[in-house]
Order: C-alpha cells, then structure tokens, then sequence
C-alpha cells in the first residue's frame, strides 16, 4: 500500500481515484453485445457463454433436476448460517415498510402515497472464483418482501457448465426458480431485452465487475432501470491506537481479496500506527489462499495520514466509500460526520464481513465515489410511490383560481380551461 503523508486538499481528487478502466474504454464492446443479444437472443447468450466462461452449453436455463440436486450436496451447518444471515436480513428489511402516507391539503383535495412493488426484476449475481451466494439472500430477500411478482436470475456458470450448488440452494431458499446460466455483459443485455429462455425485466439488480457496472447504465438507454453503479469493491478504515492493527489488517484484507481492481484505504491520524497495521497486513496475507488477488488489490491501495480528525473525515466524505469502518476514540466525531458512505461499520468488534453476509444490513451498495448520490440497495429499490389524488367540488372551488391563473401565466389555455369548465359547471349547478 502507498502512504501519503499529509496531503493537501489540492492533492485529495488524485487520491480518491479508484483503478477502474475508462468506461470509455468497455463501451464498444458492451454496445456490441447487446446489439446481438437483442438480434440472436439465445444464440448469443451461448456464443459469448462459450467465448467468455470457456464453457460450451446447450441451454441457457437451470433445470429441475439440477435445482432439486442442489440441497444434497451442502453441509447442515452452512445450511444453518444461511438461514440465520436470511433471518436478519427479513428482519431488517421488513421493518423498512413504510405505510400508505395521507394529507389533505386544502378542504376536500386528498393526496396520498403508496408503495407498489417493480412488477419484474433481474438479479445478477457475480461468479468466478468467488460465487457470491450471499448476494442472492441481499437481491431476494426484499424482492420478495417487497412483493415483485417475477424475479429473474443470471450468474455465469462453471467450467463445468454448472452453477454452483451453494446458488442454487439459496436461490431455492428465496423462492427464485428462474434462474440462466447467463454472466457479464451478455446476462444483462438478456435481461434487457428478454430472449428465448429469459425474460426481459423492468430493473436489474447486482454487483459485478467494470463490464457489468457499464453494461448495467447501458441497459437504461433501454427503458430499464438499475439499482445503482455497483462496480470493484471497496473499503475505507479510519483507526487510530485503540484499535486492533490485527482487526484492522484482516478487514483491509477482506476486501482486497474480492478482486485485482478493488481498493483498500486506511486513514489514520497517528503515524505510529501505521507500521503496526502495516505489519499485520504482510503476517495475514501470506496465510490467504488468494493471497495474489489481495496483493494486486494492495498495490493501488493506499494509506493515508492525516493532521486531526476533522481533516479526516473531510477526506473521507471526498473519498464516498462503499464500505467504511471507524475505529477510533472519538467515534461519535466520525459517526456524526458521516455524509458520503454506503454502509457503515462502527468499532473494533463490526467488522466489514458481518454486513457482508449476516448482520441483516445489504451489501450491494455504491462505489466508486456514487455514494454521494446513491443509497445502498434496500426495501425502497424493489419498489415504486405512486401518488394518487381526489378533489371534491368544494376542493376544485378552493384550489381551482390558483391553477387558472398559473396555467394562464405559463401560457397552457388548455390546463385552464379543464379547470373553468368544472367550476362552471359547480357554479351552474348552485
């Protein structure tokens, strides 16, 4: 990890860049994708399965028989953890219902607020040499909650041709049947416009990797709505002395191990602790399996050292982090600072990975600087308010000068005369 010792505010913009390619760069061939998904639906879902994955099918779609194998080949006790993580996350995202909001806001004009579920959506969940299983309990869960009629899932298969068994059980858990062996761009653009086997959907849900995250905002040149950009992972520490540089090091690792182009940082305001983590970072990582993804993560990673915590937690709002973990003495500074995060992670015994998989809180959430402007995935994304509105006669006569005069000043005769003709009508009739 580079260190930066007291940066100035004119250097914080170069710091804050992740090492995501220009979109600019993956735009042609996500265009090119699409266009021949949307000509030779299925036949290009196989073509670029096979060009891609490496793996020649002959259907897109999961069958029964591999569904129902599924179940037998996980352990009771993962069965377990994966039931409890579902269990926290119903709980959390269940209380985030809201109910049905009312007002009148002049005698006789009501308006009011309802939730309806996105009738259609599309889950995708990454694969690779990390199937991301607990992303399936994240996306349908509150689908499901939320009441969405048909949820359509899309996850790259294995050289084996086969989604791993841990998916289909969880999949199974949620109540999704509609699952394709279908990854990256090509799973998107299937889901955009709807092919053969797959249907087309009304938003798309799902982290991935810089191809996934550009095929996502291309699918909304398409009338199809996305969760949010959702690309490398991302984890922001701020600790200081009272932390454990062991914790500090092992979730700095936890999140360089997702990937080559995720990023880790640490802020800190003691220089003395920065060795300590630096230490433990280099005795954990040579015990990890995927100890060369983390090493690639780490070397666009960076360590940050800052003056006092308000400068600190200026830089980190510039940053916007994905994930960010505070461990501090003065942590109701930083907590009551936060304004740019997606999720955030408060002392030295909340660790990164319990949002992850098990806290109940959802982790598909903003990078790359989108927490400025987006939340996190949460009971709201499955969901739409449509507002609704009744106006008795008295209500008409209250509001009805008001919206003349207006549509008159606009210029819109029409919009006026819808008013005029039922005031009259009301006056007619006294």
């Amino acid at each position: 990890m580079e260190q930066f010792n007291y940066p100035t505010t004119s250097q914080w913009q170069e710091l804050v860049k992740r090492p995501s390619a220009s979109y600019d760069d993956l735009e042609g061939i996500v265009s090119e994708i699409f266009q021949n998904v949307q000509k030779e639906g299925d036949a290009a879902l196989l073509r670029y399965t096979e060009q891609f994955d490496r793996v020649v099918l002959d259907r897109v779609s999961v069958t029964k028989a591999e569904m129902i194998a599924a179940a037998s080949g996980i352990s009771e006790d993962l069965k377990r953890a994966i039931q409890l993580a579902k269990t926290n996350i119903e709980s959390f995202h269940s209380a985030q219902r809201t109910p049905r909001v009312e007002v009148e806001t002049q005698k006789g004009v009501h308006c009011w607020q309802e939730k309806r579920p996105i009738e259609k959506v599309g889950l995708y969940i990454p694969g690779g040499s990390a199937p991301l299983f607990s992303t399936i309990l994240m996306l349908a869960v509150p689908a499901q909650i939320a009441g969405c009629k048909e949820v359509v899932l899309c996850t790259p298969p294995d050289l084996r041709g086969q989604v791993p068994e841990v998916l289909l059980y969880t999949a199974q858990l949620c109540g999704v049947t509609q699952i394709y062996k279908v990854g990256g761009v090509q799973a998107i653009a299937g889901m955009t416009f709807g092919t053969e086997s797959i249907p087309n959907v009304y938003k798309i849900f799902g982290p991935g990797n810089q191809y996934v995250t550009v095929a996502k905002q291309w699918a909304t040149r398409y009338n199809v709505a996305i969760d949010l950009p959702a690309g490398p992972s991302e984890l922001l520490v701020v600790a200081d002395n009272s932390a454990d540089e062991n914790f500090v090091a092992a979730d700095l690792l936890s999140q360089a191990e997702h990937g080559t182009d995720s990023q880790v940082v640490l802020v800190t305001t003691e220089e003395t602790f920065i060795e300590k983590v630096k230490m433990a970072i280099q005795k954990q990582l040579e015990e990890l399996p995927r100890k060369e993804i983390a090493k690639q993560a780490l070397e666009h990673s960076k360590i940050i050292l800052l003056k006092d915590d308000a400068t600190a937690v200026d830089f980190i709002n510039t940053y916007g982090p994905e994930h960010y973990i505070i461990s501090v003495k003065n942590e109701s500074f930083y907590v009551d600072h936060v304004q740019n995060a997606g999720s955030v992670f408060i002392g030295n015994y909340t660790p990164e990975s319990a949002g992850d998989y098990a806290s109940g809180t959802n982790h598909t959430l903003p990078t790359n600087g989108y927490a400025k402007q987006y939340s996190g995935v949460n009971l709201d994304s499955f969901t739409k308010a449509i507002t609704f509105q009744k106006i008795t006669k008295k209500g008409i006569k209250v509001i009805g000068d008001s919206i003349e005069l207006m549509a008159e000043a606009e210029g819109l005769h029409a919009h006026k005369n819808a008013v005029t003709l039922r005031l009259k009508k009301i006056n007619d009739e006294a």
